[in-house]
């Protein structure tokens, strides 16, 4: 997940200030791809981490926080396009989310291989 979302923020210059459409269709379809690969196994991810009790309330109840926190996303990027130009102000804020996911990312810890099948009255 790290590798992918810092190979995402490579992409950034790619994606965001292409020279020719050429350009513009790979950094599109490089982004993309990072992007799948940082933000799609994340559902198993919080499964992973999640404690047996709270499985099943855990996964969705993180992704309706997230959602919460970046809910005035659009409006602060909207200002800082006012400001420095959408390009500069799109890059920052992929720039922004791509590294503060790397960091978080790999402070965590993993837990790869957890066994999932055994419940809260297993415990």
């Amino acid at each position: 997940m790290a590798f992918a979302v810092i190979c995402a923020g490579l992409v950034v210059p790619l994606w965001i200030y292409p020279g020719t459409l050429a350009m513009l269709i790979a950094g599109a379809f490089l982004m993309q791809f990072m992007v799948q690969g940082a933000w799609g196994v994340i559902p198993a991810h919080l499964t992973e981490l999640s404690p047996p009790e709270v499985r099943g309330l855990f996964s969705g109840l993180a992704y309706q926080m997230g959602v919460l926190l970046a809910s005035n996303a659009a409006f602060g990027e909207a200002l800082l396009a006012e400001k420095f130009g959408y390009s500069a102000a799109l890059a920052g804020v992929a720039a922004i989310v791509m590294v503060s996911t790397a960091v978080v990312i790999m402070l965590g810890r993993e837990r790869l291989g957890r066994d999932l099948h055994s419940g809260a009255a297993d415990s």
